[in-house]
């Protein structure tokens, strides 16, 4: 058997955070993570101080954050599930000290410095951390994870959005000129734990509402990793009065007409060997009670009758593939291990 890995996880006490803890303390080849906690979360102990429901799942201890403590809990490892100006404070601190980082914001997820600063309002990354940072995404970029000393863990709506039109993309089959409508949907937890006036109860139950259009900060990983300009792409979010997943239905032409057996065999072609990526029948369309506590992105689609329109609907719950569930999925990269160990 491999020797098991050690990891420390900056920045718990969040839902992606807390996700990410579920996963790592029964994980089979993590021998025990550390979490490290910040600011006025630094009193506690034990995980379980935080989120009784932990009680009976093993050691989860709980350290001040410094980078000294980190190389001093024996990790190899570090998750960064901070937010996006703390993983630029952080990143560097740990990839000098020789620590390899899965960094869940969006620090790091471009190649160019200016595309971050501009959709994020923030500082611009060193280049050379761009340069040799892998996208997350192991079903695009597993080649490139076992050597990866920093992982950009991919948006939510992102991965739900290229692993619905990646096997289009590339097999060249979209009509690209005539555009690509993403209409996607997200529950609350996306937003994230910090308490906001339009995340209220009293808000978001009982109502629907779009946000972000033209404008949402994920648009740019959507068009990078698609190859598509950003004049052939509508990418429009909205927020779901409910807890957790992403729902993505997303319409496009295609650039000669196709049966929908050859669709469903060009998607399972693709993704074949990938077990968390699961397929649909041919009309049969995933929901998000399908894939909600999952690490899973279900796709399905429909095709009209001429074969020239096509709708994609990709699934995945924001907390496990979307986030934790991904990260820990490339950890299992860097590590040499299935990529479903531990998720399923």
């Amino acid at each position: 058997m491999s020797p098991r890995a050690r990891v420390g996880v900056v920045g718990v006490t969040g839902y992606a955070g807390f996700q990410l803890a579920k996963l790592l303390l029964r994980h089979p080849r993590i021998e025990k993570p550390t979490f490290f906690l910040r600011d006025g979360a630094a009193k506690f102990r034990c995980l379980t101080e935080l989120f009784p429901e932990l009680r009976g799942w093993g050691d989860a201890p709980c350290q001040p954050y410094s980078t000294q403590a980190v190389k001093e809990s024996g990790a190899e490892f570090v998750f960064l599930s901070t937010p996006h100006e703390a993983s630029l404070e952080l990143a560097p601190e740990l990839l000098g000290a020789g620590l390899r980082v899965v960094d869940l914001s969006g620090a790091f997820r471009f190649r160019d410095p200016d595309t971050f600063s501009s959709w994020y309002k923030l500082p611009a990354p060193p280049r050379p951390l761009l340069d040799g940072a892998v996208y997350g995404l192991p079903e695009m970029y597993a080649a490139s994870l076992p050597g990866a000393r920093l992982v950009a863990n991919p948006g939510c709506y992102p991965t739900s959005v290229i692993l619905g039109l990646r096997p289009l993309i590339e097999a060249g089959w979209i009509a690209k000129e005539r555009g690509v409508v993403c209409d996607c949907k997200s529950g609350t937890t996306g937003a994230g734990k910090e308490p906001k006036c339009d995340t209220h109860f009293v808000e978001v139950n009982e109502n629907f509402r779009a946000y972000g259009l033209f404008a949402h900060r994920h648009t740019p990983e959507v068009t990078e990793h698609l190859g598509l300009a950003h004049r052939d792409v509508i990418f429009s979010t909205h927020l779901l009065p409910v807890a957790r997943g992403i729902l993505s239905t997303i319409s496009l032409w295609l650039a000669a007409p196709r049966s929908a057996e050859q669709i469903e065999a060009l998607y399972r072609q693709f993704y074949f060997g990938r077990p968390l990526v699961r397929i649909w029948p041919a009309g049969k369309l995933p929901e998000l009670q399908h894939v909600a506590h999952t690490n899973f992105c279900d796709i399905g689609f429909a095709l009209d009758a001429p074969g020239e329109r096509l709708i994609v609907v990709s699934c995945l719950d924001n907390l496990g593939k979307g986030a934790a569930g991904q990260a820990v999925q490339n950890l299992n990269g860097m590590l040499g291990a299935p990529e479903e160990a531990g998720l399923i």
